[in-house]
């Protein structure tokens, strides 16, 4: 390795502890949500969690030399293999899985195979149609030349694919994606392809829904520049901190999300902080310039969509006698789109295109901004260390040259002493959610908070909003420090190194995945988006498992969860005697959207929740204030609840099942907590009936549940009656941390003895019938051990996955146990649910 001047010291840079498989950068709700995929800032493209590329880029200027430390802009590519979206293609396929693992490779006999043409699925426009779970698909493609660039996956798909290129993996995805998208392969296509006969072939699966799948191949244009050299990369709860090598001086670039639960006002803030600080490592003085560009891919659904931009400056009153020194004002940049259709978009892989982007920064000397063309805006750093604004054509397509918002600091001459500077980026949504036909308006906008979590009618505007940012900058860099090391010294002592750096990880993932508005009465509603799912919003599975970060250090916003349920039901919009399975598909939230109903599901997870309330609050009020509605759904459970017919759970993915044995203990768990309310609100006969009965529901799931023929260990079953199966039992974590003793403690005894048995390289596997799992219900069973030996053997597998599998994405939560290959999802709440360890500790004194 080279020897960098000034850290010869790290020319060998020890395996982290912590890897994360992407990192976030900004992460202001489901929408405003950029990640960078991978290890290196400047190893790609950032991305929108959904993979879409939207923009950041930076660039150093040491001495006249330019070197980016951020994004990987590219200038599109050239198609090399078309998908069916641009030409039919023919290809040989099946959809009974190959009797050979060598079906992937170019020698294999494929004449047995039926013959159809690109692209598969169930749609009207699908070529071949494909109904079954499985497809594998082998084409032929025969090549004069090989190309040599990079090489670029243009897919959909519908839920998932495997890409394989003569014989070897190449890529995959899953979730839904109908639009093409081109994504790395980080593959050039000499290593790949070779003159003549090629095989691509691909296995693709669809679990609910219309499946389809297409796929083609583009070598990327990419720009030719130097990197800075990656140092360094460290992640922790609230920012996330990389550092580079240049020229002789040392960068180090800070994003950071001032999430902190117990200040709503800058958790809901839509602005956040990118800080740099520069200094010289080799003794020497050096010129320095940075250049930061965020592009008009962030306001835009689809690149073929026209934008248009204006410049601002937001002033500082007069200071008064005695209230400090006077502050630059700030000057920002603004894009959005032209048509302006605020709400006008909902479903899961979107983003958002009302609104504005904002990038801001203090006016001072040496800073200056450009909105105009990435072309444009680097070319002219480069040739002078600034950009200056010219004024370029607007309204502009996205796609036609790519619109940026950019801006150069000078430095001066930097030494050994560091030099600082900061940019704000922001995004006002205008309205955030609509719930019942209205509008609402997100949390910050409604001026000063209460006690009782309601807001003023003070309206801020957005550049007031800017304006706060930056005053409560210094005040929060401080919060947010002691925040994230007294979360990882809490999870330390609750669980182990490995658990910590899980919280770390899920962190800002879970509550990004969230929108705080005020509500129809000012109160606090906290919106979930199910991502890289069904896009519903509020779902009541997915609050569920989210549900012990926000137990831990917020209940007002689980409460924000809650609440849009609980109205819902209550308006008489929801007739039905269980709890609705959501109130709508992000952002419109007028009513449950999903097509089939999870009433021993979400009746549980409503019963569960409310008394977890109570528990960390010390009182039922929140009960209270719902208790006739509680009441409907405890007597669904009671009547429905602990034997239950072939239905759905929270691991939908898995299919119908009945009789359900981890279902059957939600539902017991369900009536036990609403007899565990009942006494905290003063009933004692009502908490004692109720949970007598659970006991009694548990000791007859006991028998029913009891593997009898089991030989390799004493366990309890997948479904009632059903020998030779098993399951995790995750929803008993609740006996134990609301102390309500319904089930014998020998049940979790066995299962975790039983459990540690059938681990796998990568995880525990979420059941008998295959072996992916689900990571935040491995951290719910795994807190089900007495000896913190087991907890963390069951812990170590997981974070072995996040440190190691090949797909380097935002956090997924469903993954196979073999290889560490994601399965599906990424990005969601649920990995809140980690925090279940930590709130164990809170709960059981």
């Amino acid at each position: 390795m080279t020897a960098i001047p000034g850290f010869a010291q790290q020319t060998v840079v020890p395996k982290a502890t912590l890897n994360p498989p992407a990192t976030p950068l900004l992460t202001i709700d489901p929408y405003t949500s950029v990640w960078s995929f991978g290890d290196r800032l400047n190893g790609d493209a950032t991305r929108h969690w959904t993979g879409q590329a939207q923009q950041l880029n930076g660039l150093i200027r040491v001495d006249g030399k330019t070197f980016r430390f951020m994004g990987k802009p590219s200038l599109g590519g050239d198609t090399i293999v078309p998908s069916g979206e641009r030409q039919a293609y023919q290809a040989k396929y099946i959809t009974e899985k190959p009797t050979s693992n060598d079906w992937i490779k170019p020698e294999y006999d494929d004449s047995q195979w039926a013959v159809g043409e690109g692209t598969f699925g169930t749609r009207n426009t699908d070529r071949t149609s494909w109904t079954t779970t499985d497809i594998y698909v082998r084409r032929t493609v025969m090549l004069d030349q090989v190309p040599s660039g990079p090489l670029l996956v243009n897919a959909i798909q519908n839920d998932s694919y495997e890409l394989f290129i003569n014989g070897e993996r190449v890529a995959g995805a899953s979730g839904v994606s109908s639009a093409y998208r081109a994504t790395p392969t980080h593959r050039n296509g000499t290593e790949l392809l070779r003159k003549g006969r090629n095989i691509i072939a691909f296995h693709s699966q669809n679990f609910s829904g219309p499946g389809f799948v297409d796929l083609g191949l583009v070598e990327e244009r990419v720009i030719q520049d130097q990197t800075a050299t990656q140092i360094g990369r460290r992640m922790t709860a609230t920012q996330s901190n990389y550092t580079f090598a240049a020229g002789g001086v040392k960068l180090s670039v800070t994003f950071m999300a001032p999430l902190l639960m117990d200040n709503l006002t800058a958790l809901s803030r839509p602005v956040q902080y990118v800080s740099y600080s520069v200094q010289a490592t080799d003794g020497k003085l050096h010129e320095v310039e940075l250049y930061t560009d965020v592009s008009a891919e962030l306001v835009v659904n689809s690149p073929d969509q026209l934008v248009t931009w204006r410049r601002g400056r937001a002033e500082w009153a007069s200071p008064t006698a005695g209230s400090g020194p006077e502050r630059p004002p700030l000057d920002y940049m603004r894009v959005g789109t032209v048509e302006q259709k605020v709400l006008g978009r909902k479903g899961d892989d979107v983003r958002i295109d009302w609104g504005y982007l904002y990038v801001a920064s203090a006016v001072e000397i040496g800073t200056s901004r450009r909105i105009g063309s990435l072309l444009s805006a680097r070319n002219q750093f480069e040739r002078e260390g600034r950009v200056t604004d010219l004024h370029e054509r607007m309204p502009r397509i996205v796609s036609d040259s790519l619109p940026v918002l950019a801006t150069s600091m000078a430095l001066g001459k930097v030494g050994s002493r560091v030099v600082q500077r900061q940019l704000l980026i922001g995004y006002d949504d205008v309205k955030s959610i609509e719930y019942g036909g209205q509008p609402l308006d997100a949390w910050w906008r409604k001026g000063g908070s209460s006690t009782n979590g309601k807001r003023s009618a003070t309206p801020v505007t957005m550049e007031q909003a800017l304006q706060d940012a930056d005053a409560d900058y210094s005040k929060l860099k401080i919060a947010c420090d002691l925040f994230d090391k007294k979360l990882y010294a809490d999870a330390l002592a609750a669980g182990g190194a490995d658990y910590a750096n899980l919280c770390v990880l899920g962190y800002r993932q879970a509550i990004a995945a969230h929108k705080l508005v005020a509500g129809p009465n000012c109160e606090a509603f906290f919106f979930s988006k199910e991502n890289f799912s069904n896009g519903s919003i509020g779902t009541v599975d997915v609050t569920y498992p989210s549900a012990p970060l926000f137990l831990l250090y917020n209940p007002l916003l689980l409460k924000g969860m809650m609440e849009p349920i609980f109205q819902y039901s209550e308006s008489g919009r929801w007739t039905k005697p269980f709890a609705a399975h959501d109130v709508g598909t992000y952002p419109i939230a007028n009513g449950q959207t999903y097509g089939e109903d999870m009433p021993v599901e979400e009746c549980g997870n409503m019963l569960i929740l409310t008394a977890a309330i109570a528990a960390v609050e010390g009182n039922a009020n929140y009960a209270r204030q719902h208790w006739p509605t509680l009441t409907v759904w405890t007597d669904y459970l009671i009547k429905n609840g602990f034997d239950p017919t072939n239905q759905l759970c929270t691991d939908d993915f898995a299919g119908h099942i009945a009789r359900n044995a981890n279902l059957s203990v939600k539902a017991i768990m369900g009536i036990a907590s609403y007899g565990y309310l009942a006494g905290r609100m003063g009933d004692k006969a009502r908490e004692k009936e109720y949970i007598e009965m659970a006991r009694d529901l548990a000791r007859k799931w006991m028998k029913l549940a009891e593997d009898k023929s089991a030989t390799d260990g004493r366990h309890y079953t997948l479904t009632f009656e059903n020998p030779g199966t098993w399951s995790q039992k995750y929803n008993l974590v609740w006996d134990k941390l609301l102390k309500l003793k319904v089930f014998p403690t020998e049940v979790a005894k066995t299962e975790m003895a039983y459990y540690l048995t059938k681990q796998q390289p990568f995880g525990l596997p979420l059941d008998s019938r295959k072996t992916y799992t689900k990571s935040d219900w491995i951290v719910w069973t795994a807190t089900l051990a007495d000896r913190p030996a087991d907890f963390q053997a069951l812990i170590a597998p997981v974070l072995k996955f996040v440190n190691e599998s090949p797909d380097r994405v935002p956090l997924n939560d469903w993954h196979e146990t073999t290889d560490g290959h994601k399965v599906g999802f990424q990005a969601r709440s649920v990995v809140g649910g980690y925090y279940i360890k930590m709130l164990e500790k809170k709960l059981v004194k």
